[in-house]
Formats: structure tokens, C-alpha cells, sequence
């Protein structure tokens, strides 16, 4: 059997209006167009519908015994195909799922969860930790929201560029480098490091940009967050490379150094991405605003 939605529309306002010249009008279409969907109706159900009492129609049994599913399952399907746009914060119940790199979570976690609360007290955030392999979770649906330095390659992921900042030095204070003049990309390379790396990386972009300069570095120890690679370096005369932005709050904190790079390095930026299934979905694009103004506004430190 192939069903005509177009049929539970015609039904609906048959029953509603209880003639075919009101239903017709009702659904914008000419009388004997509603009358040919009446016709069909009556052989499909093998029922009248509605049935002529003088100068009027009156609906069957048949008929005043659907027409409250009727009119559910009208909307039901209009919900379906022509959902709604408009977003009520005040009554939005749910839980989205962010993956972001530990730093952002930091620095603009807050700021994220503020503003939901503020607009939207029935939404909850689930932070969860990056993976250190490549995950399909943001594909399969199960993270809504991912925000880190890598910009992703699969055609069904979108991703927005929504920050950048610069990199710089990070050091105990009375470090060797905090006592010399100028740091240079020769002195800097000839320290020892300590990468930030979820998979144990010990090379990077950095080494490539000394290497343009003849000069290669020694990484005696990898970790895998910011976090973790302040404490060695509290601790040592290691220093590690990080991004401004992220770093200098923690690193202030903790009584850290913070020192120019040397020389040139492209800056590190934040992606924000999500899964196409989500690109015109009303709560989703609400998140991803807020989420693109957290980000954003702690771009700059001394701001």
C-alpha cells in the first residue's frame, strides 16, 4: 500500500471543516480537487467519511472516531518534515558532549558554561579529554562540539578557525635564559625542551622552522598537557614551547617566566568543528556561537 501524506492533510480538514468547500479553502486547492481526495479517501478506508444529512455533512463513526489521531499524526509528521526553527532557551533540556584540548577548557570553559547557564539553565556541558589517537566520535555523533589546533580533513566535518596567538617561552624563573641579554634562536635551541604532546610526539613545527635556520634542538621528555609540562619545567631548566593565550594565566600562576620567541613561528590557532548533521540544527548553532565567543575573546591575554 503507498500512503499519500497528502491524503492526511485532506482528511484533517475534512473533519475539521465538515464539508469539501471549507476544507478546500482551508488547504488553498479547488473544491473539486478536495473532492477527489475525498473519493480516494472513502476507497481507501472503505468508509464515507463524511456523509450528506440535507445541506449538510455529516462525518461517519469511522470518521469522529480517527479524528483526534488524525490531527496527532498530522503534526506529528509536519514536526518531522517542517520542524520548527524557533529555539526556546528557557524550557531546552540537553546535554551536549565537548571535546576540547585541556588549555581551552581552562581558559574558556567558564566562560562557555557561564553563558549557557545564563541563557539556558536546562542545557549541561560533558567536558571529556582528547584522545590520543584519532577518534570517530565527532563523525558517529557522539561529541557535539571539538575545539584543539588541528583542522580537519573529512568532507562531513565542519570547522571554523575562531582564535590564534602567538607562541612563547616558557621558564622557571632564574632560568639561564632569563639572565642573558637577548634570547637567541641559538641559545634557544641549544637549551633542552619538553614537548606537549598527547601522543608522545617529541617533534614538531618548531624543529622544522630551526632546521631553516641550521639549527636542531634536544627534547629529553614529552608530556601530555600544558598542565604537566609546567610542573618538569618549575622544576628544571627545560623549557617548553606553548601558545600565549593558554599559557600565560597557568604559568603566572605557578611563578613562571614567559619569554619572546626567537624567531619566526605561524601562530597557533584554535578550530572549532562539529559534524554536518549538526550544521542547521537551532540548539547546535546557538552552542557553537557561544562557544565561538569563549574562544575568541581570551585570543589576546591583555585584553
Amino acid at each position: 500500500m503507498q500512503l499519500d501524506l497528502n491524503l492526511l492533510a485532506a482528511l484533517d480538514a475534512l473533519l475539521e471543516e465538515g464539508s469539501v468547500a471549507g476544507a478546500a479553502e482551508r488547504l488553498h486547492v479547488t473544491a473539486p480537487a478536495m473532492s477527489r481526495s475525498l473519493g480516494r479517501l472513502r476507497r481507501t478506508t472503505g468508509d464515507q467519511i463524511l456523509v450528506r444529512t440535507g445541506r449538510t455533512m455529516t462525518p461517519t463513526p469511522y470518521a469522529i472516531a480517527v479524528r483526534e489521531q488524525v490531527h496527532e499524526l498530522l503534526q506529528q509528521v509536519q514536526g518531522v518534515l517542517a520542524p520548527s526553527r524557533e529555539l526556546d532557551l528557557a524550557t531546552l533540556e540537553r546535554t551536549f558532549t565537548l571535546r576540547w584540548h585541556d588549555a581551552l577548557v581552562a581558559l574558556s570553559g567558564t566562560a562557555l558554561l557561564t553563558a549557557v547557564r545564563k541563557q539556558a539553565p536546562g542545557v549541561r556541558l560533558r567536558f571529556i579529554a582528547e584522545s590520543s589517537t584519532d577518534t570517530p566520535e565527532l563523525r558517529r555523533g557522539e561529541i557535539d562540539l571539538e575545539a584543539n589546533a588541528n583542522r580537519p580533513t573529512a568532507p562531513d566535518i565542519r570547522a571554523e578557525r575562531v582564535a590564534e596567538t602567538q607562541h612563547v617561552i616558557v621558564v622557571r624563573r632564574g632560568h639561564p635564559l632569563t639572565r642573558v641579554k637577548a634570547v637567541t634562536a641559538a641559545r634557544y635551541a641549544a637549551a633542552e625542551h619538553i614537548t606537549v604532546s598527547r601522543r608522545g610526539r617529541l617533534g614538531n613545527a618548531l624543529d622544522d622552522a630551526l632546521a631553516r635556520l641550521g639549527l636542531t634542538r634536544r627534547v629529553v621528555a614529552t608530556a601530555p598537557t600544558e598542565g604537566a609540562a609546567f610542573e618538569f619545567v618549575r622544576g628544571s631548566d627545560l623549557l617548553v614551547t606553548a601558545p600565549e593565550s593558554t599559557t600565560r594565566s597557568a604559568a603566572t600562576a605557578l611563578g613562571l617566566a614567559l619569554l619572546p620567541l626567537p624567531f619566526e613561528l605561524p601562530p597557533a590557532a584554535v578550530y572549532l568543528s562539529w559534524h554536518q548533521r549538526y550544521e542547521h540544527d537551532p540548539a547546535h548553532v546557538w552552542l557553537r556561537d557561544l562557544a565561538r565567543t569563549a574562544l575568541a575573546s581570551r585570543r589576546n591575554p591583555d585584553l
